[in-house]
């Protein structure tokens, strides 16, 4: 390819709403443009590296045994019904009607359509297990999308769905599937952990994600992990063994009462007050979950992991109270207490963290201003048949809860998800097939996802530098540029021709750069853009040499057109 033909405009300054680093350079190297938030067009210097990580996926997915197929993009409503989530999905699935005014829905995920699939062709267990897949665009209606393509409305993604006859099967294509990802991340030239993870708006009863760990803005969740085990887990599912601390108050209050605290709104004010440690103040916040209030009481260091109370107090979605609706809720429950001083309430959905386990003597308040109960224990908040869940984010140093030492935190990016289902879409939906006693059995199924899109914005977060992206050699959109200096200089632009149809006809991707550019401009681009090599054609020609230099580690050397050659086939073709 000529770079003169190469349909690509760099830009020199960061889009204004670009917030990390994958947005900003995918933007500026000419690979992304904004349609609208959340929607990009993908210009052909992007669509060669995501033809290239299909690749990779498709190639690892059939190796695996998985079968390709592709499902509609448009879904309609009974299917979602079929399956309950319909109603429950949340304000991400974009819902419209066709012209006979049919409910239908843009596909965000395609569980719904596959176990329809499976219904109709699978009915006896002699066809089964099956794993089938599909690479394809999706939509969700993100709130707020963010990060170019790591949060965008509409993205690609392959999706994969397994048929077995029992959970043992599944667990088997499980292990499968975690072998192939790691497979696949690994030729995508990205290092991942595969943590323990909310399974979501998919659900089922075990999911992990594949995070590409980053120090950059971009990563989206906290990862926790163990050096000494293979302990790792999301922040929405990490657990951990607590350090010792003051759980019991016995020697700061003789007795319960309940005592004035002016002014104490935070917990840090109510501590100094009280002159305790934080570790002895039960404090209760108040959340709305799909539009119910929530209380949840959890040791006052510590903090609610929102995801965890979501799914403790079975919703889809959570957000903190304002100040107005915990008004109304102590006007409702015959109180007037203002945030710093709310606590328990008879009739109003409660969860209590499992550090409240083991606390006595302690601290909380009473819905009543400027006032709380010292010495208080959990039988005297007034509450019926009292559980412990944990709701709890960890904190780094916290124990592992594998092993007991220290547990490290640091950012990820989720690239890839597995699932396993169960029954939770076979069984409503009615999908069986028939054993070999002749009876009616749900599938039991699995779901494993990779993001695309995200996948090649994830490898620009982790291969960069000032200057630009470093692609890796597997999914780059070309393997070299090859730059004469002067364009005018026949010797260069002789020798930079002849390298270049070399390396094409190798089997080499190349791009000549024989724009009538300054040779700083052409070295600006090719950094940006993130060619792994480039050959340049230059004044060293004089003594027989071209300048040879490989993007990901900097390395300059001058070598003949010959060894030059050698050095990019043997780099990409082996």
């Amino acid at each position: 390819m000529k770079m003169s033909k190469l349909f690509v405009q760099t830009l020199r300054e960061d889009p204004s709403d670009a917030e990390v680093v994958s947005h900003k350079l995918l933007a500026r190297a000419g690979y992304i443009r904004k349609l609208t938030p959340g929607i990009y067009n993908f210009l052909p210097l992007m669509w060669r590296v995501l033809k290239k990580v299909e690749t990779i996926v498709r190639e690892e997915m059939d190796r695996a045994g998985a079968q390709e197929l592709l499902m509609p993009f448009v879904q309609p409503k009974e299917l979602w019904e079929e399956s309950g989530r319909w109603e429950v999905y949340g304000k991400e699935l974009m819902r419209m009607k066709d012209r006979h005014d049919r409910d239908m829905c843009l596909g965000p995920t395609h569980e719904e359509v596959i176990t329809s699939v499976a219904r109709d062709g699978l009915k006896s267990y002699k066809q089964l297990p099956v794993n089938l897949y599909q690479i394809q665009s999706k939509f969700r209606d993100e709130v707020r999308p963010r990060y170019g393509l790591l949060r965008g409305r509409e993205f690609i993604m392959k999706d994969a769905y397994s048929f077995d006859l029992d959970e043992k099967g599944l667990d088997k294509e499980y292990e499968n599937m975690a072998q192939a990802y790691k497979r696949i991340f690994d030729r995508c030239g990205l290092d991942t952990k595969m943590v323990q993870s909310d399974s979501g708006a998919i659900g089922g009863s075990v999911s992990h994600e594949f995070m590409v760990i980053t120090d950059t803005d971009a990563g989206e969740n906290d990862v926790f992990y163990c050096n000494s085990c293979d302990y790792s887990a999301n922040s929405n599912h990490a657990i951990s063994k607590l350090p010792t601390a003051v759980v019991d108050g016995g020697e700061y209050f003789t007795q319960k009462e309940i005592v004035d605290t002016p002014n104490t709104h935070s917990i840090e004010d109510l501590s100094e007050f009280l002159k305790i440690p934080s570790t002895l103040i039960l404090k209760t916040l108040v959340y709305i979950v799909d539009k119910s209030p929530v209380l949840a009481l959890i040791r006052a260091d510590k903090t609610v992991e929102e995801t965890k109370l979501m799914n403790a107090a079975g919703g889809i979605e959570i957000r903190i109270a304002t100040s107005a609706e915990i008004a109304e809720l102590m006007e409702q429950n015959g109180f007037c207490a203002v945030p710093g001083f709310i606590g328990p309430m008879k009739g109003v959905k409660t969860v209590i963290d499992e550090t409240a386990r083991d606390m006595k003597n302690f601290v909380v308040g009473i819905n009543q201003t400027d006032k709380h109960m010292v010495g208080a224990n959990l039988e005297d908040l007034g509450l019926e048949d009292i559980k412990f869940t944990d709701i709890r984010l960890v904190d780094a140093g916290d124990f592992c809860p594998v092993c007991g030492k220290p547990l490290f935190v640091t950012k990820g990016i989720e690239v890839g998800n597995i699932f396993k289902l169960g029954t939770k879409y076979s069984k409503p939906m009615n999908a069986v097939y028939t054993d070999a006693d002749g009876k009616n059995v749900p599938y039991v199924m699995g779901c494993y996802g990779i993001g695309i899109s995200r996948t090649a914005a994830a490898a620009v977060e982790a291969h960069h530098d000032e200057h630009g992206i470093k692609w890796p050699i597997s999914i780059a959109p070309y393997h070299v540029v090859v730059v004469p200096v002067s364009t005018n200089d026949e010797t260069q632009m002789s020798c930079a021709e002849k390298i270049y149809k070399e390396l094409i006809e190798a089997g080499v991707e190349a791009v000549i750069d024989d724009r009538d550019e300054r040779a700083g401009v052409k070295f600006k681009d090719a950094d940006l853009i993130g060619f792994p090599f480039r050959i340049t054609a230059g004044k060293t020609l004089s003594e027989g040499l071209v300048e040879f230099k490989v993007r990901e580690t900097g390395e300059v050397k001058n070598l003949t057109p010959e060894d030059a050659v050698k050095e990019v086939i043997q780099a990409v073709l082996g």
